[in-house]
């Protein structure tokens, strides 16, 4: 109209301060900002940033923090995730009319130029309650407030907002499962998904975003036309960004992949009602035995809103579905459950200054540790393990339990904080809370407290697979040893070893500690550990040194009774809600029913793991809806399992 007319020539004339004052009385450029929430479904944020937008610039800013910092490190496979979410986000942002502007540079550093350079009128983002982001943000705001820019953050990478529910519980988080599921009882179901974005969305200007990472200045400089380059506005490969190594994780990222993968889920909807946590396998490699919906929830490529309404309507078409803690809705509870304790925790992520975390005299031995990261431990199942977590960026949530106990409590004697530091750089599920949660889960040095009940490095894993095909597929140096010594290759005669083309302490280690041994050893150390912090939430039941002997011996603890069901409240999440380790107990005995172990699962800590869909083991139907679900996702991914991850 003439005033905006009037006005922007008046802009013109009176030089750049009053340019972008002027223009705002025309337009309304505003800015989405990613950093997770990599989709368009279920993005609030996104429609809030549409709202009366002439233009909308969607930008992910490139941290150099993720990469640079010593004490953060970030594998190739978990980083491209990264880039593939970025690249399908672009994908669907282009099929819309516009694109996904990447830049390069601290947000501190990078939005306060383009607040001033593109006339922004709001920045619009989704809440995220890391430490590290709950800093950032806080100095993008006051930023955005110095440039007069409004500033919306939306919740949507938890189902809940999490400050809503400390401050419902009467200002501290719930430290049991039983009083937060009694608390979200209270404030009811979360919001549904928001509705789809438009099919055609503001478009972007003509003018480029900024050459952050050039240095170039000037007026000059913004009035070119966008650079075709793809360092400045478009997603980088994993070599631009510094990678020497290739990524090998056979799961791809991105939005179009994780509402595929949860469609194929959903593809049986008796099986998702049916639904029995315990009932996993952690040893399936051809066809995960689970969803793999971690990462995908992780990155914000899947909406856990979306999740959790997909679930409620098949729970309402099945009204005898399965119920927490071993239900899948329990899975996603159980994630939010560590984001609110984590969120409103200090130093959360380490023992120091933690108020939830018991104080052991943890021995960091750097050899056993390294042992243990480079999958040369001398116990096949734990190698293996390794090997996957190194290979794929993700391993069955059982199978985060095996090596999270072993070098904690069980075997090695090292502190979580370094086993949590290892995930941390593999996983491509690796969230902040969920990882640390379940480290001092699986380490009992919070939330669970039965620390005589120890995983066997060999008894758990032959259970599963007693042929040790999941060992013979990542540790191929063992894959002619006869099945009878798989999972204890030194105990092999070695006539039998040469055959086998394996000598133990040549071609394959001898076992750096023995687990009878200091499997009891380390009992007494919790025991001597927990009477040193006199915790008031320590077991209320005491093993005695035979049941803790026989615990750390075979991987078999008594049966969790009532008291341990209330200390450890019950089984926590399987995958596709959490990210790290989290704790079990090997006391479920072969040949066990159905029954028997949910029972089991209800009263010990069965914690979060990666992914939350698994077969039915024991159970001909489980196996057949697994092998359906599996068929759902496609071939691809059991392909490229089947001919190895390095493809």
């Amino acid at each position: 109209d003439v005033q905006a007319t009037r006005a922007t020539h008046l802009c013109l004339a009176v030089g750049a301060g009053w340019r972008r004052v002027a223009c705002m009385a025309a337009t309304k450029n505003n800015i989405i900002w990613f950093r997770k929430g990599l989709r368009l479904h279920d993005n609030p944020a996104l429609l809030e940033a549409c709202k009366d937008a002439a233009h909308v610039y969607p930008i992910f800013i490139l941290d150099p923090f993720f990469l640079q910092q010593s004490s953060y490190k970030v594998s190739v496979n978990r980083y491209n995730f990264l880039l593939e979410s970025l690249k399908d986000l672009d994908a669907s942002f282009r099929s819309r009319g516009s694109r996904l502007l990447v830049l390069r540079g601290k947000p501190e550093e990078v939005l306060p130029r383009v607040f001033q350079e593109w006339g922004v009128h709001k920045l619009c983002f989704e809440m995220d309650t890391e430490p590290y982001a709950r800093t950032r943000d806080a100095r993008v705001r006051q930023l955005a407030e110095e440039a007069g820019v409004e500033v919306h953050a939306a919740v949507s990478h938890t189902l809940y907002d999490t400050d809503m529910l400390v401050a419902r519980n009467g200002g501290s988080p719930p430290l049991t499962m039983q009083a937060f599921c009694r608390l979200v009882e209270r404030v009811g179901e979360p919001l549904p998904p928001a509705p789809d974005p438009p099919a055609q969305l503001p478009p972007l200007p003509p003018l480029p975003p900024p050459a952050t990472t050039s240095g170039e200045e000037g007026e000059e400089q913004g009035r070119q036309r966008p650079s075709a380059d793809p360092a400045v506005t478009g997603v980088p490969t994993w070599q631009e960004v510094g990678f020497k190594e290739a990524p090998v994780t056979i799961f791809r990222g991105g939005e179009t992949e994780a509402l595929r993968r949860l469609d194929a889920s959903f593809s049986d909807p008796s099986w998702v009602a049916s639904f029995q946590k315990p009932d996993t396998d952690p040893a399936a490699f051809e066809r995960p035995a689970t969803t793999v919906l971690s990462p995908y929830l992780k990155f914000g490529c899947l909406s856990p809103r979306l999740f959790h309404a997909r679930l409620l309507a098949v729970y309402r078409a099945h009204p005898r579905h399965s119920q927490p803690p071993v239900s899948l809705r329990a899975q996603l509870l159980w994630r939010e459950f560590f984001y609110t304790v984590g969120a409103h925790t200090p130093n959360f992520h380490r023992m120091s200054g933690n108020p939830l975390c018991k104080q052991v005299p943890w021995q960091d031995d750097p050899e056993l540790l390294a042992a243990w990261r480079e999958a040369r431990t001398g116990y096949p199942w734990i190698d293996a393990i390794m090997t996957q977590l190194r290979q794929w960026g993700w391993v069955h949530h059982l199978a985060r339990h095996s090596v999270a106990c072993f070098l904690t409590r069980g075997d090695l004697w090292v502190s979580w904080e370094r086993g949590m530091e290892v995930f941390e750089e593999h996983l491509i599920d690796q969230d902040h809370y969920l990882n640390a949660g379940n480290w001092m889960w699986l380490s009992a040095s919070a939330f669970f407290n039965a620390y005589f009940r120890v995983y066997s490095p060999v008894s758990f894993g032959k259970k599963y697979d007693p042929e040790g095909k999941y060992i013979r597929k990542f540790l191929p140096v063992l894959k002619d040893m006869p099945s009878r010594y798989i999972y204890e290759p030194w105990t092999a005669p070695l006539a039998v070893q040469r055959a086998a083309g394996c000598l133990v302490g040549r071609d394959y280690p001898a076992p750096v500690v023995q687990h009878a041994e200091v499997s009891k050893r380390n009992i007494a150390r919790m025991a001597e550990a927990y009477r040193a912090n006199k915790s008031s939430d320590a077991d209320p039941d005491e093993a005695t040194p035979a049941a803790a002997s026989s615990a750390a011996v075979t991987g078999r603890g008594r049966k969790s009774g009532t008291s341990a069901a209330a200390t450890t409240s019950a089984a926590a999440a399987a995958g596709a809600a959490v990210s790290a380790p989290s704790a079990t107990t090997s006391s479920r005995r072969q040949g066990q029913s159905r029954s028997s172990r949910q029972a089991s699962a209800q009263a010990e800590p069965e914690a979060a793991g990666t992914s939350a869909v698994g077969q039915t083991r024991g159970s001909a139907g489980g196996r057949k809806r697994q092998r359906t679900i599996a068929e759902a996702l496609g071939a691809t991914t059991a392909g490229k399992a089947a001919r190895g991850a390095g493809e």
